[in-house]
């Protein structure tokens, strides 16, 4: 095992959800948040959110289950080989599909989030018409830790 050492989020944001690890968005900056998560150095940051949640449904898996394995030391790549040997079988097709479905997804398409999505992007200074969700995750960590 290449046991990685948490981020400390309440000093540096965690991995963009676009970083893909296994071919899955979502899950290098999910890591990130559950590591911190385990060193009590998760800040404003919450492992198994939402987000997080959309990659673990997607692959039937849980954040209990994910959480067990960064617990024991396992590296990203070995958590997405772990996630691929597990939960709702996915072609590398149907993981490229998804991915690039979620990373080009936006908040704003969606009248249940349509609201939300504009406020947060008013505030990060972003037009949530033209942005993705990864967008403004992306800029709010930059302003969550600009100096």
């Amino acid at each position: 095992m290449n046991s990685i050492p948490a981020k400390d989020l309440t000093k540096e944001a965690p991995s963009s959800p676009r970083i893909r690890v296994g071919g899955y968005v979502i899950l290098a900056r999910a890591l990130d948040k559950g590591r911190a998560a385990i060193a009590e150095t998760s800040g404003e940051y919450h492992f198994d959110c939402p987000l997080d949640q959309y990659l673990f449904g997607f692959k039937g898996v849980t954040g209990a289950e994910i959480s067990t394995l960064l617990e024991a030391g396992h590296s990203n790549e070995e958590v997405a080989s772990w996630i691929d040997a597990h939960g709702i079988p996915k072609t590398e097709d149907e993981k490229v599909a998804w991915s690039d479905g979620v990373e080009a997804s936006s908040p704003f398409d969606n009248p249940d989030m349509k609201d939300w999505f504009a406020g947060v992007c008013a505030e990060a200074g972003i037009d949530p018409a033209a942005s993705t969700l990864f967008d403004y995750l992306e800029v709010d960590d930059k302003l969550s830790f600009a100096q």
